[in-house]
């Protein structure tokens, strides 16, 4: 019985749901566009202190406007024409639950038109960068952006097997000085 509770909690057991994630962005992860005059990140909970950092292919950050936040989403605007190429957007922001979260976004401006880039949904959550749970200050969060090639950054906190093992040994134990005490 024990065995069967502690091998439920390590398979049901999911700590990333209880910190927030970038639902979508615009422009969209890997997405080819013509222009860019907004940056759009849409997240699953109200965002506090957002810092967004525009990088193009050799690193070099390009000017966006300040970050500002309307519920859920982030905006930053994009004063000059990008000129085509590869681009990365760095973000960090403060979760609702007070962690610091942050990711990139790869994407390739391939000039012409002045279309509005479409919308997508991102497919990996970002996960807690620090346990502290008083906010970070602002700083460029693409920072190293061709070492993590676009992958979100995933750091901090004890990971959800560890968790589980602890609470397996804690069941164990308990069941082991339950069965010595009914002799």
């Amino acid at each position: 019985m024990t065995l069967a509770c502690g091998a439920w909690i390590l398979c049901t057991a999911s700590p990333s749901l209880a910190h927030d994630s970038l639902k979508s962005s615009s422009p969209a992860k890997n997405a080819q566009v013509a222009s860019v005059k907004e940056i759009e990140l849409e997240y699953s909970a109200r965002v506090r202190f957002p810092a967004v950092v525009l990088h193009d292919a050799a690193g070099r950050q390009v000017t966006v406007g300040t970050p500002r936040t309307a519920g859920p989403k982030v905006f930053a605007d994009v004063p000059q024409p990008l000129e085509p190429g590869s681009y990365v957007i760095g973000w960090r922001v403060v979760s609702s639950d007070g962690h610091p979260i942050e990711g990139e976004i790869p994407f390739t401006v391939t000039g012409g038109g002045a279309s509005t880039p479409a919308r997508a949904s991102t497919e990996a959550p970002a996960s807690p960068s620090s346990p502290a749970s008083t906010p970070a200050p602002a700083r460029s969060p693409a920072s190293g952006a061709a070492a993590r090639s676009g992958a979100e950054r995933e750091s901090g906190g004890a990971p959800g097997w560890l968790w589980g093992a602890v609470v397996l040994l804690v069941l164990v134990g308990a069941g082991v000085w339950l069965r010595s005490r009914r002799r």
